[in-house]
């Protein structure tokens, strides 16, 4: 991340007029220029239209106006975002030639206060999956080193960031997506309180369980960005309707007689390095004047079991739109329902069509009450688990991946093996929880370690607060 310009940095510049949101973007233009073919960070650039808006932010501030709190910050979304006479493909050919005729509401937000959209960002196909491998347009690649994956399924965000492309982006975290690939690129990623940041235009997966959260390069920049995006939105029923905290204000604070949670009951499965950052994690903010409680979460190693269960059957519901008829791809056929089946076995991935029969078989009658009602059992459990462990405890502390970046291709051929990549992160998302990964020190051969900060629903002020001292502690440790 060295000598990157932070997103806080960048719109406090072109704020004063000490710096150009052209300048700015022309910077970060010129990395992706010399590294995207690599990486493979974009499914679409979005140079001219980053560029006009980039003029109008700098003729904003000429003329004394406040082009926001992200003025000249150049931003990616990743391509499952509805953006307005832009491609949004889900990383999928079903998709093929959809222009959405409307912005998401975290877009307009973006725009509203000043960012500059610099592209879409590739992704496992309709978020399924943690590698970003099972795209329809190619793997993205680990800036840190491109013979290993960057995560998933938010890889192309977090690859970007991680590369200097955008000094901001933003992905979705259905299981894990903003946390695991934040993790594997050494770089900050935020999966808020589900309901806290609206998923209107967000194309859906799992819409129980879909949230929308940033990638930044520091803590500072998360806090920042989810002060932009986040409150009520009346198109998203789902969207919670409370008044918003500084999340900033508590970053300077410390951890001074906080009650930081050591799960003693997490599943196995981390790295031997990954354990032994988590340890030193604990050390730091017991320095800091943290007290370090052991709590149990019985229904944690449950989680991976009742979230494919769960994720795999509203993905089967919500993917019946994509039928040939109304938007996308269409294959012809001599009948209908002929066109339904070529369409949809020509569009769709093998992991996407791996999880559309499996949800399709748990809703199924006889099977419904076996398996989509007991993991609906497991989830509520699990949420009661967490509300008596956050009794005792102010956040949590877990591995966000058990594991550092692993090689392109070495997981591809066992599915359960990529499903364990999301053990630690898969909890937060069927409790509804925030969570945040923060890089914290390095691993197998010098890639990053993410660190995972878990708080109760609305807790993001706090959960800033302890990744902050982690973000200042690791600055010695990495």
């Amino acid at each position: 991340m060295a000598g990157f310009t932070t997103a806080a940095e960048i719109a406090v510049g072109v704020r004063a007029g000490t710096l150009k949101a052209v300048d700015v973007l022309d910077a970060h233009l010129a990395r992706i220029d010399a590294r995207e073919g690599d990486i493979h960070a974009f499914n679409t650039v979005l140079a001219d239209r980053a560029r006009e808006r980039a003029a109008a932010v700098d003729d904003a501030v000429a003329s004394g106006r406040d082009p926001g709190p992200l003025a000249g910050v150049p931003v990616a979304l990743k391509d499952n975002m509805c953006t307005r006479g832009v491609p949004t493909t889900c990383s999928s050919k079903i998709l093929e030639g959809w222009i959405p005729p409307y912005d998401g509401t975290v877009v307009s937000m973006l725009d509203a206060a000043g960012a500059v959209v610099v592209g879409k960002t590739n992704l496992d196909e309709f978020a399924m999956g943690s590698s970003t491998e099972n795209s329809a347009f190619g793997a993205t690649r680990n800036p840190l080193d491109t013979n290993r994956v960057p995560g998933g399924s938010s890889g192309g965000s977090a690859a970007a960031v991680a590369a200097g492309f955008s000094a901001l982006s933003f992905g979705s975290d259905t299981g894990g997506s903003i946390r695991q690939p934040a993790a594997l690129c050494g770089v900050v990623g935020l999966k808020p309180t589900y309901g806290r940041v609206s998923r209107y235009g967000l194309v859906a997966f799992a819409s129980s369980l879909d949230q929308i959260g940033p990638f930044t390069h520091t803590v500072r920049d998360a806090a920042l960005a989810l002060q932009t995006v986040a409150g009520h939105d009346p198109h998203d029923s789902t969207s919670i309707p409370e008044p918003l905290p500084d999340y900033s204000s508590l970053l300077d604070a410390g951890v001074e007689g906080l009650r930081v949670g050591r799960i003693t009951d997490l599943p196995a499965g981390a790295d031997d390095d990954v354990q032994e950052r988590l340890e030193q994690a604990f050390d730091a903010l017991r320095e800091g004047g943290a007290t370090i409680v052991d709590v149990e979460v019985p229904a944690f190693g449950y989680g991976l079991t009742a979230y494919y269960l769960i994720a795999p059957a509203e993905a089967s519901s919500n993917l019946a739109r994509y039928d040939g008829v109304r938007y996308g791809l269409r294959v012809d056929a001599p009948t209908t329902d002929a066109m339904y089946m070529a369409t949809r076995a020509a569009g769709f991935g093998d992991e996407v069509k791996r999880r559309i029969l499996l949800g399709t078989y748990a809703l199924s009658a006889g099977y419904y009450d076996a398996y989509y009602g007991k993991a609906l059992k497991i989830r509520r459990l699990m949420a009661h688990d967490f509300a008596v462990a956050y009794e005792r405890a102010d956040v949590l502390l877990t591995p966000s991946s058990p594991s550092v970046a692993f090689p392109i291709g070495s997981k591809t051929a066992d599915p359960f093996a990529m499903y364990l990549c999301d053990t630690y992160t898969i909890p937060a998302n069927l409790t509804g929880d925030p969570g945040m990964s923060v890089p914290f020190g390095t691993g197998a051969e010098g890639l990053p370690v993410g660190v995972q900060v878990l708080a109760p629903a609305l807790g993001e002020t706090v959960m800033l607060q302890v990744a902050a001292e982690l973000e200042r502690a690791a600055g010695g440790r990495t």
